[in-house]
């Protein structure tokens, strides 16, 4: 680490301590060539989720993405800003466990199964567009899966 003083890259950690509940790592330093301190943060990078679309191509995730599709699907329903944002967040999480190039699939799976448990209504909605509805019995068959 270069001082941001005088450009020395002699500087040595003075004190560290967990921030931003422990997922940062604040350390305060000081450079060994005109003992200037200055603070640095250090954080886990984490790697990017890849999706694969149906067309083959590849992009990177965005949870926005999810949120917007909720948005729609719950049009005029009782659900919150946060709600969604929570919701994208799972599905985030969980596509990061995950090794490798996830399917564009496997993510609306992940946010259609979630919806079925916070409203019906929003997840028959989100289903019908994901899953491409054409007829009254697409409707029918995803509301058996739906119904207990």
């Amino acid at each position: 680490m270069r001082c941001p003083s005088c450009e020395d890259a002699d500087t040595r950690v003075v004190d560290s301590r967990a921030a931003d509940d422990g997922d940062v790592t604040r350390r305060r330093r000081e450079c060994g060539g005109c003992h200037f301190r200055f603070t640095t943060f250090e954080r886990v990078e984490e790697a990017p989720i890849v999706v694969a679309k149906r067309s083959g191509e590849s992009q990177p995730f965005d949870p926005n993405r999810i949120v917007r599709g909720l948005r729609l699907a719950a049009k005029g329903r009782p659900l919150t800003e946060e709600q969604f944002c929570s919701l994208a967040a799972e599905v985030e999480d969980e596509m990061r466990s995950v090794n490798g190039e996830i399917t564009s699939e496997r993510v609306g799976l992940a946010v259609l199964n979630r919806l079925r448990v916070v409203d019906k209504i929003a997840a028959l909605r989100f289903a019908s567009v994901y899953k491409g509805f054409s007829e009254v019995a697409d409707f029918e068959r995803e509301l058996r899966l739906i119904k207990p």
